[in-house]
């Protein structure tokens, strides 16, 4: 396992539940949701060139408080982005802060809400939602795409971990509360899934377990150029990079208890960017962890895939 330390955190302040970290090639930029604390974040970072590392040491920092909880954020070509919120999907336009609904929930929204989100690379953005009280399984994964939502799956507590393989052909994703990554084969023609199978599992948390014997259940997540898939291991304090097969590569240690989601950005894409959280967390897991809720930053040898846009 790496060493912890070696994570940065951007001069941002922290959110209470950081979500949907993704890299805007066209501004130079790093966009994430704070979920509970209902703002859009924009980190444009200021680059200084090294032998070693491109370290992101100053830049400018912009919010937008929302009047709805930001699950998840894509790019739309001419700089608005899809927003998928509690009160449903919308275009938002960071230059006047303007948000236009393309369509409502498709659930109570008093007991349900979008969660992660991506686009593919067709342009159809996916997006999942959570059922809070958890029991039963009512949570669902979405697609948008031609002016409607469709329901591409069901059966699922906490719908996370979207992510595409590199030639299109498998989209990811994982359903948090179960403690299971699926792989399912992907016709990018028709935006369709089959052949869905469990990519990778993991043990529950049983009552009274240690968090330090636990290891997480598999969050958000991002593919490399190579194909690894990348996730954040919820409670788990680490992110583990799984190849296609299904075999652990590597396993990355962090500085805090609950990552949410990595992405790939800088101008190289070898920036790896980690969104963490520090909401419900206990008094002394916080005091002993001060970067929860802070975006994280560490250098990798393999670069990500660039994000897919929107087509709205």
């Amino acid at each position: 396992m790496s060493d912890a330390t070696a994570w940065q955190a951007l001069p941002a302040p922290p959110s209470l539940l950081g979500e949907s970290p993704f890299w805007h090639p066209d501004e130079a930029a790093l966009y994430w949701c704070d979920i509970p604390g209902q703002t859009l974040h924009r980190w444009v970072p200021r680059w200084v060139p090294s032998s070693t590392a491109d370290a992101a040491t100053a830049g400018t920092h912009t919010a937008w408080p929302l009047p709805s909880e930001p699950a998840c954020c894509a790019p739309l070509p001419g700089g608005r982005l899809m927003l998928a919120c509690r009160d449903g999907l919308w275009h938002f336009n960071p230059a006047s802060g303007e948000r236009q609904r393309v369509a409502a929930p498709p659930y109570d929204p008093a007991i349900e809400r979008f969660n992660d989100g991506k686009a593919d690379p067709q342009g159809r953005f996916w997006v999942g939602t959570i059922y809070e009280p958890r029991q039963p399984a009512h949570a669902a994964l979405y697609r948008w795409a031609a002016g409607r939502l469709s329901r591409m799956a069901g059966d699922i507590t906490v719908s996370n971990g979207l992510g595409f393989s590199p030639d299109g052909r498998t989209l990811y994703r994982s359903d948090t509360t179960s403690h299971r990554v699926f792989a399912c084969n992907f016709d990018g023609v028709e935006g369709s899934l089959s052949n869905e199978r469990v990519f990778a599992q993991f043990p529950v948390k049983q009552p009274g377990q240690d968090l330090a014997s636990y290891g997480g259940r598999p969050d958000g997540a991002a593919v490399d150029a190579e194909g690894a898939y990348w996730f954040a291991m919820f409670e788990g304090q680490r992110l583990l990079r799984l190849a296609p097969s299904g075999e652990v590569l590597q396993e990355l240690a962090l500085p805090v208890r609950c990552p949410t989601m990595p992405c790939f950005g800088g101008p190289d894409l070898r920036t790896l960017y980690v969104t963490t959280a520090r909401h419900g967390r206990p008094a002394e897991e916080l005091a002993a962890q001060p970067l929860a809720g802070c975006v994280l930053s560490l250098r990798v040898p393999v670069p990500g895939l660039p994000v897919n846009f929107a087509k709205g």
